[in-house]
Formats: C-alpha cells, structure tokens, sequence
C-alpha cells in the first residue's frame, strides 16, 4: 500500500502529460524508455555529482544561508536537472520522434517522472506513508513541474537556430525553480520561510500550464 501511494502521483501526472499531447502521440516504447532512463540512469548521474560537489561545497554549519543556498541550487537543483537534461539532449532530442515543440514537454516530464519515481520510493520506504501523502502534493509535481519547463525550451530549441541557447535556458529555468523550492526548505530554521516553497511551486505550477498551452497553439500538427 505505501509502495502504491509513492507511484501512484507519479503516474497521475503522466498520464495528465500524455493526453495533453493532443496532435501527434509519442511512441510508448520510447516514452518508457525515458522513464526507466530518469528512474536509474539519472539517478546514477546525481550520485556521481552529488560526491564531487558534495565535497567542494560542503555543509559545515547549517544555519550558513549561503551554505545552504549552495547546497540547493548547485549540489541539488543542477545536479538533478542536469542529469535528465542530458538524457532528453543526447538521447531523445536527436530522434525523429522528436517531431514539435510539445515533444520536448512530455519526454523531460517522462524522465523526470522516473527520476521522482525513484526517488519517491526511496523517501517513502524510510517515511511511511505520511511522506507519501505529503510528497505527492509537493515533490512530485514540483519534479513535473521543472520538466515542463525544461521541455518547453528544448521543444523549442530542436526547431530553432538558437539549439544550444534554448536548450541551455531549458536548464537554467528547471535549475532556476527547483533551487528556489529546494533552498527555502533547507532554510526552515528562519520561522515562516518555507512558505516560499509552495510559493515557487505555485509559480512554477502557473508557468507549465502557460507552457503546455503554447506548444499545444503551435503544434507543427495543428490543423
């Protein structure tokens, strides 16, 4: 039951991602593969990073804001998007599949799903399901969240001249709100200020309705 409550937002959210896909649907087989590709390859990724930067910018006092700033946007928030962006940039992007700029939403979500799936279970097998309630309305979609933002650009980038600009902007907005969201929790010992997490989310929530809503109006598909 509790391993259910962990999977289960993230695949609500899928399934909310794929039938937004209103056009032209992506082939399942590699939609799974990016899944499976968010939920070991970058995961293995963010371990690998989080050794190195975990060294260089380590928490010796975490009442430090700067130390915990550092540690939200740099050892977390980019090591994470950085480790999906990849995998849609090397991976995904390049393929034929990859026909309009909503591709680029609904395969960063879809690595991005596997990766909080991952991660979700791992939280919730040492939380119980309290941690399971509380992160489907928080982390989950914050993770869904990030990709839509991300995606949105890199659909942009593979129809534009400006690739690498784009697809870069895609990181950094993805960087951008998942280090807000990340850095107001660390820094629970201000009283209050954690609302700026759900706040971000809010924000973030706002900008991927935006978004979906875009590349749906500039389908290359749209009749």
């Amino acid at each position: 039951m509790t391993l259910l409550l962990a999977v289960a937002p993230v695949f609500t959210i899928i399934i909310y991602i794929y039938f937004k896909d209103k056009y032209e649907k992506e082939p399942i087989r590699l939609l799974l593969a990016n899944f499976l590709f968010g939920a070991i390859v970058s995961v293995l990724i963010v371990f690998i990073l989080y050794a190195f930067t975990g060294r260089l910018l380590p928490i010796t006092n975490k009442f430090s804001i700067w130390q915990q700033f550092s540690q939200a946007f740099v050892v977390v928030a980019l090591a994470e998007e950085f480790s999906k962006y990849v995998i849609v940039k090397y991976y995904t992007q390049p393929k034929e599949a990859f026909n309009e700029p909503y591709d680029g939403i609904i395969y960063c979500v879809m690595v991005s799903m596997g990766f909080a799936c991952t991660e979700n279970i791992l939280y919730v097998l040492q939380g119980g399901y309290q941690t399971a309630i509380l992160r489907a309305f928080t982390a989950v979609p914050a993770h869904a969240t990030f990709g839509v933002l991300m995606g949105y650009y890199m659909g942009k980038a593979k129809f534009s001249k400006n690739r690498f600009q784009l697809n870069i902007a895609g990181l950094f907005l993805a960087t951008l709100f998942h280090g807000a969201y990340d850095f107001f929790l660390f820094i629970n010992f201000i009283p209050g200020i954690s609302i700026g997490a759900f706040v971000s989310l809010i924000v973030a929530i706002i900008l991927s309705r935006k978004a979906i809503k875009r590349h749906q109006e500039n389908s290359n598909f749209k009749t």
